[in-house]
């Protein structure tokens, strides 16, 4: 799973293969053992769990970085690196 950034001790990793179980453009973020799932498209928590300022962080990160994340997201369909992503400041 390719780390695409880091912030605040979470990490966001895009992982394309499991749309099987998300059917949408998503992400990964991993904070201390734990992992939750989110759309890119608007931010929803789809699966797992981290603690509920973290999620808070990460949506706001994905609503900066939404055209970014989608791009990434065209670029793995196609088989190639996504691209770094600025963290959260």
């Amino acid at each position: 799973m390719p780390t695409i950034s880091m912030f605040y001790g979470i990490i966001i990793c895009l992982y394309f293969y499991d749309d099987e179980r998300h059917k949408l453009p998503h992400i990964h973020a991993r904070y201390q053992g734990q992992q939750a799932s989110f759309s890119i498209l608007d931010g929803t928590l789809l699966a797992g769990e981290i603690p509920a300022s973290k999620i808070k962080l990460v949506q706001a990160w994905i609503e900066i970085h939404k055209e970014d994340l989608l791009a990434d997201w065209d670029l793995a369909l196609m088989g190639q690196s996504p691209l770094p992503i600025d963290p959260l400041r």
